[in-house]
């Protein structure tokens, strides 16, 4: 899997990191108009909580697994997430996304000529753009980039950044 930012505080046990699957689209959401009060912090892993939760819609369990942490875990991530962008939202403060404890999920590939599956290191953590990418078997440039059960075709270009998903990332 790929890089791990492992942010710990004096008082707290060490934690796993939680597994997220994609970049973020946006790091700052600011009230409109003169914010008075500090930002709130979230983190990358209380976002991916959010996202498969109350976006994608799996229950906790499957929330915890796509993760990699327990259930118990997820619970605490979900809770401390929705309560800080609770507390933004009633006081209008500033939303800032960054840091935490995580690792971003690699990328799976399928190789159309001789079928070969393998993984690869997201692009944001320093791997290979997807059309960058070749077979490590037979050394085609012709693949498929697997994602929770679908298959979308990789092409050029970083089409992440222009939110169509491929195999940079970005598909929700």
């Amino acid at each position: 899997m790929g890089i791990c930012s492992k942010g710990v505080d004096a008082m707290s046990r060490r934690r796993c990191c939680g597994h997220i699957d994609e970049g973020i689209v946006c790091q700052t959401f600011i009230p409109q108009g003169q914010s008075r009060w500090p930002e709130v912090i979230v983190q990358l892993e209380e976002l991916e909580a959010i996202r498969l939760k109350d976006k994608v819609g799996l229950d906790q369990v499957e929330c915890a697994a796509s993760m990699g942490v327990s259930r118990a875990t997820f619970q605490r991530i979900l809770g401390g997430a929705r309560a800080k962008i609770a507390t933004a939202l009633v006081e209008g403060r500033p939303i800032i996304i960054r840091g935490g404890n995580y690792m971003v999920k690699n990328r799976v590939f399928e190789c159309l000529g001789c079928g070969q599956v393998w993984e690869a290191e997201p692009c944001t953590v320093g791997g290979k753009h997807g059309y960058e990418i070749a077979c490590p078997k037979c050394g085609s440039m012709k693949k498929m980039k697997l994602d929770k059960g679908s298959k979308q075709t990789c092409s050029g270009g970083h089409q992440a950044e222009q939110g169509k998903g491929g195999c940079c990332g970005g598909n929700s």
